[in-house]
């Protein structure tokens, strides 16, 4: 099936590192199975997730150092296409442990380096090279240290003529609703993070709809989407909203999720298919995802059989 080109850009990388033990007890040794490793991060895990479901994309990576070339071995590995844009210090490490007597998963996310304005300078103009007019870009994970909070802003700006997706989170986030980027066709969060914007519970499908389409309608961008877990994912725009539901499915891990949303939705969108579509299939991504362990992201074979199960309606 043809598809538009989709850029993913990721500037924070990690490389995930998970293991179980049989439990977390302060104080002591704890033995760890072999770890599973994984190139991780925002951008990257939406280029894998793609990937994954049959589709194209050229990630944009930036990496430095022994763990960076570690990284940018496995990408070549999975068969991924990338470029490696240039890191001001050595890629970062995070760390899944899994407890098996609870089930219950503890994460350490290192902190990667600090960028100067040159680095900012020198990875917008890498980006601006390979942004194709007409095609799909995401801006997807945390933000580098030293970088403004408005950098989001400066970043879109290199992809011009580019349907963008943002989805970034704390302070990048905020601002991106506070001063909306110009031209941003979506914008993604999380319900955590949507409670934090507008500064209350919102306990209802309802309540997240009427926030999402406020920030449609205040310019946060075309189509704005809050995710609540299992209950499913919301999409405003200023004039129309909808949930989508998925099916009910064993969980096994949480991480991943969000970025493989991310993919089908982008997917659909570069295949052609409408808002309501793009839902869908990144709802039937999400929740394919939960159903795998640890770092890993959705399966085809779980996406296909999980989509016709999805229900669209009004909320």
């Amino acid at each position: 099936m043809a598809q538009r080109s989709i850029l993913t850009l990721t500037l924070n990388p990690a490389l995930d590192e998970s293991t179980h033990v049989a439990r977390v007890v302060a104080g002591e040794k704890l033995r760890c199975a072999v770890p599973k490793v994984d190139p991780g991060g925002g951008g990257i895990n939406v280029s894998r997730a793609i990937h994954h479901l049959g589709g194209q994309s050229l990630a944009l990576v930036a990496l430095g150092g022994a763990v960076g070339d570690e990284l940018a071995a496995l990408l070549a590995a999975e068969g991924i296409r990338f470029q490696a844009l240039h890191s001001p210090g050595p890629t970062r490490r995070s760390l899944t442990v899994t407890e098996e007597r609870t089930g219950q998963q503890y994460r350490f996310v290192m902190p990667g380096p600090a960028w100067g304005a040159q680095d900012q300078a020198r990875a917008c103009a890498a980006l601006a090279q390979k942004a194709q007019s007409g095609g799909l870009g995401v801006i997807s994970g945390s933000q580098p240290l030293g970088v403004p909070d408005d950098f989001p802003k400066h970043l879109a700006a290199a992809m011009a003529g580019m349907e963008l997706v943002l989805d970034t989170s704390g302070r990048a986030l905020a601002h991106a609703v506070a001063q909306p980027i110009a031209g941003l066709a979506a914008l993604r969060m999380d319900s955590n993070e949507a409670e934090a914007l507008a500064g209350a519970s919102l306990t209802t499908a309802r309540d997240t709809a009427d926030f999402a389409q406020r920030l449609a309608r205040l310019g946060a961008a075309h189509v704005v989407l809050i995710a609540r877990g299992a209950q499913g994912n919301v999409l405003a725009t200023a004039e129309h909203r909808l949930i989508a539901r998925p099916p009910l499915v064993p969980v096994v891990s949480a991480v991943g999720a969000g970025d493989s949303f991310v993919a089908g939705l982008v997917l659909a969108r570069a295949r052609g298919e409408d808002w309501p579509q793009a839902l869908a299939l990144g709802t039937a991504a999400a929740a394919a995802a939960v159903m795998t362990p640890a770092t890993e992201l959705c399966r085809a074979e779980d996406v296909n059989r999980l989509l016709p199960k999805v229900t669209l309606s009004p909320v």
